[in-house]
């Protein structure tokens, strides 16, 4: 677990709001949209919330996953994102004990 990384993500609004979507995706995407969410979250879906350029989002989903609170996970020509809950409960548990 890379704090540095982490702190840096979580310092940008846009990150921490892909991480909520990321969280309870139903509540931000339709099942028509998206199917199951078993995949993940389609990147071009994170994109369409955000509302922000492809390379812009990219961006982002770069940042966030180079700190390791989401994983990827391609399928065919499109990438599904999820949030590294084991990562993240690890972060939140040193938080608590350290700060």
């Amino acid at each position: 677990m890379d704090l540095d990384l982490i702190f840096k993500a979580l310092a940008n609004p846009t990150r921490r709001q892909i991480l909520a979507w990321l969280k309870t995706p139903e509540q931000f995407l339709s099942v028509e949209e998206c199917g199951d969410f078993h995949r993940g979250v389609c990147a071009g879906q994170i994109e369409k919330l955000g509302q922000v350029s492809q390379s812009t989002m990219s961006n982002h989903l770069s940042v966030l996953q180079q700190a390791g609170l989401i994983t990827a996970n391609k399928h065919g020509q499109w990438s599904y994102f999820s949030r590294n809950e084991t990562l993240i409960q690890h972060y939140i548990e040193y938080l608590q004990q350290h700060l």
